[in-house]
């Protein structure tokens, strides 16, 4: 796979809505995650690929710092493949969350679950919501029903979790529970049709054998995949001490059967995957701290799972390790943009908020 190189603009027809806003509302929610560990921030620097060390300039805005904390966006980016531009921008709900919502999209419709408001560690939100990419119109879903464990709480609400349809229903399970650390084990589902409830109330399901949030969620020849992810995470409580996250690297069907492992454990990359040729590839994430200083350490590789042997491979690497970044796939090239880059060649650890898009030609 050849080094990521920076779009150019193409002559074919506009990209349809169902493609293009997709990838925008994905992308704000991919830029809103990484505010947990952001401590300062600028405007648009370029972002330099360690690989070729040629320059790309970042195309939209970072996180801003307000007062000294950063905060988060509360808008919709459209990029469009086929000019290889941002063509368009538009307001979320004002009581949608910002960040750490779970997502999925049949093509016109795109489904957002729960989540939090604010950067850093906030408490999450019940509300739910779905948008028409066609008539860029938001409604709201009903809220994810109250476990008897939490029966303490009037509404339940989750950091991350893993979504997807499948089978005509709207699948949400594990994520971080209300203190944010606890992984949440709740399998619920909702039938679905043309961006409208079907059911007033969630269904329960099956549990999940293991939660946590920060996992890619994949339905591929009728199977939900539910891939990596971590247990833990910081908490809400201002003063509250940091939790140690594991990082997972296990690949489940819905069923709870455990497949074969990624190469190493990997955690946000809800949206860095996507299908082709039969594979799930992902592009970068996060991955265990370093045994001493304890510091994060980002992931630079480009993962395959062949849906037929069910196996992992290592297929290239990206131009920077980076979390959180959001994949696209369009005409041969797969894309990632976005995300908290590491802070050089030789150093891991995350630092700044990219807004940089990248392209590589892929063939699996």
């Amino acid at each position: 796979m050849a080094a990521p190189a920076p779009p150019t603009t193409s002559s074919k027809p506009p990209l349809p809505p169902r493609l293009a806003v997709p990838l925008a509302l994905a992308l704000l929610l991919a830029l809103a995650f990484v505010a947990d560990f952001l401590s300062y921030s600028s405007a648009i620097s370029p972002a330099v690929s360690s690989s070729s060390k040629t320059v790309k300039e970042g195309n939209i805005d970072d996180t801003k710092l307000r007062n000294g904390s950063p905060t988060v966006h509360s808008h919709v980016d459209v990029y469009n493949f086929t000019s290889n531009t941002w063509t368009g921008r538009f307001d979320m709900p004002k009581k949608m969350s910002y960040s750490h919502l779970g997502m999925a999209s049949d093509g016109r419709y795109i489904y957002a679950v729960s989540g939090q408001f604010g950067p850093q560690c906030r408490p999450a939100v019940s509300r739910n919501f779905v948008l028409d990419t066609k008539l860029r119109k938001w409604d709201e879903l009903p809220p994810l029903p109250v476990p008897r464990s939490e029966a303490y709480s009037m509404t339940c609400c989750r950091y991350a979790p893993a979504t997807q349809l499948w089978r005509g229903r709207l699948h949400v399970m594990g994520g971080g529970k209300e203190d944010r650390h606890e992984p949440g084990l709740e399998h619920w589902s909702l039938a679905v049709k043309d961006g409208k409830a079907l059911e007033n109330e969630w269904r329960a399901e099956i549990p999940i054998p293991r939660g946590g949030p920060h996992r890619a969620c994949v339905v591929a020849n009728d199977k939900l995949f539910v891939i990596g992810g971590q247990e833990g995470d910081f908490m809400p409580k201002p003063g509250s001490p940091i939790f140690k996250c594991a990082r997972r690297h296990e690949t489940m069907k819905l069923n709870g059967s455990k497949l074969s492992p990624m190469p190493k454990p990997d955690s946000h990359i809800e949206f860095a995957w996507v299908i082709v040729n039969n594979s799930i590839v992902i592009v970068g994430g996060t991955t265990e701290k370093h045994p001493i200083t304890k510091k994060m350490i980002l992931v630079g590789e480009v993962f395959r799972f062949d849906l037929e042997t069910l196996k992992w491979s290592v297929i290239g690497r990206m131009p920077f390790r980076i979390k959180t970044a959001l994949a696209g796939y369009w005409d041969g090239w797969l894309y990632f943009t976005s995300g908290q880059r590491d802070r050089g060649p030789d150093n891991p650890s995350p630092k700044k908020v990219v807004g940089s898009m990248w392209r590589t030609k892929l063939h699996v």
